[in-house]
């Protein structure tokens, strides 16, 4: 029997720290990291819809998702037809590298949270105007940890999920800066990381 997905960004990361970013590889791979993130304890997993074949990883990701209430996003949602595409797909979430009205209103009203990229205060400050209190913060290596300790003060109920540059290693790092969640991509192809990642996954 499938279990209800979270429906809300709050749910997605009430008890995990760490997502999985999967992008460009095949179906077949897509699943297989997919499941070994889910096995690790990462429950929320993105996967970038940029090409024909990772619509393809998304929708068979979303599928296996299904089945282990684990909830499946879409990332660099760029245009509204990728949000028209990611909701097809059956998509919990979309994932922005910018932040664009319009995207954010077409994603709400097909009833999928979303998280568009911030790197400035005027853009968060956008963000809670369209009546945001998740964004994502990228490129997070550049902005490095103190940005996020610096935001906090003047926007403390902005809940920063930390993008772009992260590996097991300083991940840390941003989660004591303030991030709420940070993103892992390559790292987790990578077999020996995975104790590292793990370890992530339990100083939340």
């Amino acid at each position: 029997m499938e279990r209800q997905l979270p429906t809300s960004f709050d749910e997605l990361f009430a008890d995990v720290s760490v997502m999985a970013i999967l992008r460009g590889y095949s179906v077949e791979r897509t699943l297989e990291l997919a499941t070994a993130a889910w096995d690790l304890g990462i429950d929320c997993v993105e996967v970038p819809i940029q090409t024909p074949d990772a619509l393809a990883a998304l929708r068979a990701t979303v599928a296996a998702g299904a089945a282990r209430g684990k909830a499946v996003g879409a990332g660099t949602v760029v245009s509204q037809e990728h949000v028209r595409q990611a909701a097809d797909a059956g998509a919990a979430f979309t994932v922005s590298p910018g932040i664009d009205p319009a995207i954010v209103r077409q994603s709400l009203e097909a009833g999928l949270p979303t998280l568009p990229g911030v790197a400035t205060a005027s853009e968060i400050q956008l963000a809670q105007r369209l009546g945001l209190d998740w964004v994502k913060a990228f490129p997070a290596a550049l902005l490095g940890p103190s940005w996020f300790t610096s935001m906090h003060g003047p926007f403390p109920g902005i809940k920063f999920a930390a993008t772009g540059g992260i590996d097991p290693d300083n991940a840390q790092e941003f989660l004591t800066a303030g991030a709420r969640v940070v993103a892992l991509g390559s790292s987790l192809a990578d077999s020996s990381a995975l104790p590292a990642i793990a370890a992530v996954l339990g100083r939340k």
